[in-house]
Parts: C-alpha cells; sequence; structure tokens
C-alpha cells in the first residue's frame, strides 16, 4: 500500500538554487560584472571586429583615402579661405617687407598656414620686436606689429646703426642728418648700455644743443663729447647723479663756457679740470710761472 502510494506521489524537488545558478546569481549582483557583461564585453567584440577589419588592408587603404577626401572638402570650403592678408601697428615701408616676409600664396585654407612658423619668421627681421597672428572672419589674416623705435645711432667701424632702448639693432643709417632727433653713441658695448646712455641725454638738459654724442670707455662707463672739443668724464656708478652736480655747478659758476677741455667726474670728491693750452698759458702767466721759467 504504501509503494502505491509513493509511485503516485514522486519526491519533492529541493527549492534551494543550484551552487552554479548561486554563483550566477551572485555574480550578477556585483556591479562590476554587470558593467563588464552589458558594456565591456559589447565593446571588446565591437573593437576585435573593428581590429580585423582595419587589419585588413584594402579596407585600410580604402578607410584612409575616405578620411582624406573628406577631410580635404571641408577644409577647401569657402569659409576657411584666407584670401587677404592684413598688416598692423608699423609703418607702410616695414608693412610691405613684413607681407613679403609671410611667404604665403592667398589665397589659401587657413588649416594650411603654420601660424607660428609665420610669426617666427616675421620677428627675425631687426625692425620687429613682436609679431601676433590671428585668422579674422571673411577670410582674413590679421598681423599686429609691436614695431622696434630707435632712440639712438650707434656709430661702429661699419657704419652707422639705429638701435631701440634695448640695444637692439633697428635698422642701417647711411647718413647722420637722416636722424638728426637722435643722439649719436659710440665705443665697444655702447649698444648694451643703451638706456643708461639715453638716461644721460635726458638729464643734459641745457647741454644739448652742445651735445655731440657719448662714448663708452671700457665698456664700464660713459664720456659725454660736446662742441669745442669738450668732454665730460662720468664715474661708472652713478653717471646721472654725476652729471646733475656738475649741471648745478655750470649754472653757479658758468664753467662749461670756460676754455675747459675735459671735465673728470670720476672722483666723487671734485672735479677735475683740463685746462686748453691757451687757458693754461694764461693762467700761468698769472700767477708768474712763464716769467720765471724764462727767466730761468
Amino acid at each position: 500500500m504504501q509503494s502505491l502510494t509513493a509511485s503516485r506521489h514522486p519526491p519533492r524537488r529541493d527549492p534551494a538554487p543550484s551552487r552554479w545558478a548561486y554563483r550566477t546569481q551572485r555574480w550578477m549582483l556585483t556591479p562590476i560584472f554587470r558593467a563588464f557583461l552589458f558594456r565591456g564585453l559589447p565593446l571588446m567584440l565591437v573593437l576585435g571586429g573593428a581590429a580585423l577589419w582595419v587589419g585588413h588592408e584594402p579596407n585600410r587603404d580604402a578607410l584612409i583615402a575616405t578620411l582624406t577626401e573628406l577631410r580635404e572638402k571641408f577644409e577647401s570650403r569657402p569659409e576657411f579661405q584666407v584670401s587677404l592678408a592684413r598688416v598692423d601697428g608699423a609703418s607702410e615701408a616695414l608693412a610691405e617687407v613684413v607681407r613679403a616676409k609671410l611667404g604665403l600664396t592667398l589665397p589659401m585654407s587657413s588649416f594650411d598656414i603654420d601660424l607660428e612658423a609665420v610669426r617666427a619668421r616675421i620677428e627675425t627681421l631687426d625692425a620687429v620686436k613682436s609679431a601676433d597672428l590671428r585668422v579674422r572672419s571673411g577670410g582674413v589674416l590679421e598681423v599686429v606689429i609691436t614695431e622696434r623705435m630707435p632712440v639712438a645711432i650707434w656709430r661702429t667701424e661699419d657704419g652707422l646703426t639705429l638701435i631701440d632702448d634695448e640695444g637692439h639693432r633697428v635698422a642701417g643709417l647711411i647718413s647722420r642728418s637722416d636722424r638728426p632727433d637722435l643722439p649719436v653713441i659710440a665705443g665697444e658695448g655702447a649698444d648694451k648700455a643703451t638706456a643708461e646712455a639715453i638716461a644721460l641725454v635726458a638729464a643734459a638738459g641745457p647741454l644739448i644743443p652742445r651735445l655731440r654724442g657719448l662714448v663708452r670707455m671700457g665698456e664700464r662707463r660713459w664720456d659725454i663729447v660736446l662742441d669745442r672739443h669738450q668732454r665730460i668724464q662720468l664715474p661708472e656708478k652713478n653717471p646721472v647723479e654725476a652729471l646733475e652736480r656738475l649741471l648745478a655747478l655750470d649754472h653757479a659758476q658758468d664753467l662749461l663756457n670756460r676754455d675747459i677741455l675735459t671735465v673728470d667726474l670720476r672722483s666723487d670728491r671734485r672735479p677735475t679740470l683740463r685746462l686748453t693750452p691757451h687757458a693754461l698759458a694764461e693762467a700761468r702767466r698769472a700767477q708768474g710761472l712763464e716769467t720765471v721759467e724764462n727767466e730761468l
């Protein structure tokens, strides 16, 4: 009787999940596993398929040709064409030189213009301190120039050179009379001390009409050369202050209008004067020295 009942009712199935089902459920509860299964794995399959397709040389060549064609069509669109170069901030003569220095055959695509290389070429010009290039709307290449302004004429064995306040060459000069508004400096290393020379010229004040130039001595200090062959020897340190003291003395005693060849200001204690031969003879005669020498 019991066996008959057992055959009619088979044993009940265990509701607990199997070991693999349990592990699968645990994995599915892990965020990293779900991300790999639903994102990482499909991405790997897609990338793998793409790599296999690109690895075939005819497919790769066709892809490169298509991309190149698309790029050329995009870059050759009218809105990217540069047809005009405009130079601002420079004189007319310098602007023409800058346009020639661009080295561009317009019109051309803005993508084919290496702005950094063009800027470097322009800044090789002596008269250009800096250049800024931008491609504006309407196909205009704007070149903004910061021009070097000459502040002095540097006289060397090779001729005359216009230099700026940093001692940088601006341009050559044929004749001094072409720029009578600028002071002349000379001597080895004079260009490196241009700023100090300009400060001395600014402090010269009433001596400017008589100023002929400044000479750098031993690359350490300046001599101011005036007309009538007069020379002011300035000290190495604080030359502007020394010149201002001399101007005050000249204002009080009219020193530089006398028969003096050299005023030596290299000593802080007092200036040393060198007289002209005529003034020296007159001074000796006034002291009776010449009469004594003749009698001896």
